[in-house]
């Protein structure tokens, strides 16, 4: 039995991918419960989960000691621990993707954030991942930084599917689009079938809150505090906007009419990092047809819990979201500012865990070696 409201959610047209992965997930038959029971149908993870999970428990004891058994590198040690947790899940999702016709059933793996601004290594990273998983439901993730995003284009013209992180501005959302159609365009020179070429493209929501309201926080008029988080749904809204202009366009028309499918936005931190608001309203209040919504346990289990979902609250209130941005930038709320920050801070801070995940495998292998 599914959950009444996750079930509309889905009703109204959102894809529920869970924001996580461990080994013990995929051993107990978890993921399987979350896709019978709470209507999951992909999921994501990064380095901070991977971290995370590796940390805890015994899940991975037996494969980390074949590994320092046979002497590898703590990077081939990490490639191979990590694309066998995303390999198992895919295989697990495979039922969702047959039945989906591979809109979803999919599993998302990040490049090696510490390329995030160096295309030719991204390219070569998102190529080895594919090969190493080798699962047609499977998603790469890279980052959407300036570097990143000729590397989207170049994976998506090899036929790579893409799961494009790290998105903060409308403005460089705007050149994921176009990165995307130019990665189409080229694979349908190349004579592959686009139907086949799947993408995301990862929006995120809190930190945009987080950031904004601590300089909200700085200018402590009545006026800033009214904007405190509004800004991330707004932010988000509008993003949806550019989504629906960009597929309105002559240029999707003819990728489309050759059998290619949206690249679907995808709300990314939505677990509310404020307790003072609701914890469901980055899912809720985000709701229209066609996007991917992939939540924490915590976030999802609380939309099950109490989510009031109310139909369609991205597409009435683009009015409003303007008048929010608007409204912050009259507070001196400098836009540019906040997603630079966000976007630097976003790649440090995977790189940061990636390094901690690089440190807790280095151990394990001494440990059992």
């Amino acid at each position: 039995m599914s959950n009444e409201n996750l079930r509309r959610l889905v009703e109204e047209g959102v894809s529920i991918w869970l924001d996580d992965i461990s080994r013990e997930r995929l051993r107990t038959g978890n993921l399987e419960q979350l896709i019978k029971e709470k209507d999951v149908v992909g999921v994501t993870s990064n380095p901070t989960i991977f971290a995370k999970a590796l940390s805890k428990g015994a899940a991975y004891d037996d494969q980390v000691r074949d590994l320092a058994v046979r002497g590898v590198s703590v990077e081939e040690a990490v490639r191979a621990i990590t694309t066998y947790d995303i390999r198992w899940a895919c295989d697990v999702l495979r039922p969702v993707y047959e039945r989906t016709d591979g809109l979803d059933g999919r599993v998302s793996i990040e490049v090696d954030p510490r390329l995030a601004r160096d295309t030719e290594k991204t390219i070569a990273e998102a190529r080895a991942l594919w090969w190493m998983v080798d699962r047609p439901n499977l998603f790469i993730k890279i980052p959407a930084t300036l570097e990143g995003l000729p590397a989207i284009t170049q994976a998506l013209s090899e036929g790579i599917s893409v799961n494009v992180t790290l998105i903060f501005s409308l403005e460089r959302y705007g050149q994921v689009i176009d990165a995307f159609y130019e990665g189409l365009e080229k694979a349908r020179e190349a004579g592959r079938d686009l139907s086949k070429i799947a993408s995301v493209a990862s929006f995120f929501v809190s930190r945009v809150d987080t950031e904004i309201d601590k300089r909200l926080d700085k200018i402590g008029s009545a006026e800033a505090k009214a904007l405190k988080g509004k800004a991330g749904v707004a932010n988000a809204r509008l993003a949806y906007a550019l989504f629906e202009e960009k597929t309105g366009t002559d240029r999707w028309k003819a990728l489309q009419a050759a059998g290619a499918r949206p690249q679907r936005p995808l709300w990314a931190s939505t677990g509310v990092k404020d307790p003072s608001l609701p914890d469901t309203m980055y899912v809720v209040e985000l709701v229209a047809p066609g996007v991917v919504n992939t939540m924490p346990e915590a976030t999802l289990n609380a939309v099950a819990d109490h989510g009031e979902v109310r139909g369609d609250t991205i597409r009435p209130y683009y009015d409003e979201a303007r008048q929010t941005m608007a409204a912050l930038k009259e507070l001196s709320i400098d836009y540019d500012d906040v997603v630079r920050v966000l976007e630097d801070e976003g790649v440090e801070k995977f790189e940061t865990s990636w390094n901690e995940l690089l440190g807790t495998v280095q151990k394990e292998l001494e440990d059992k070696a």
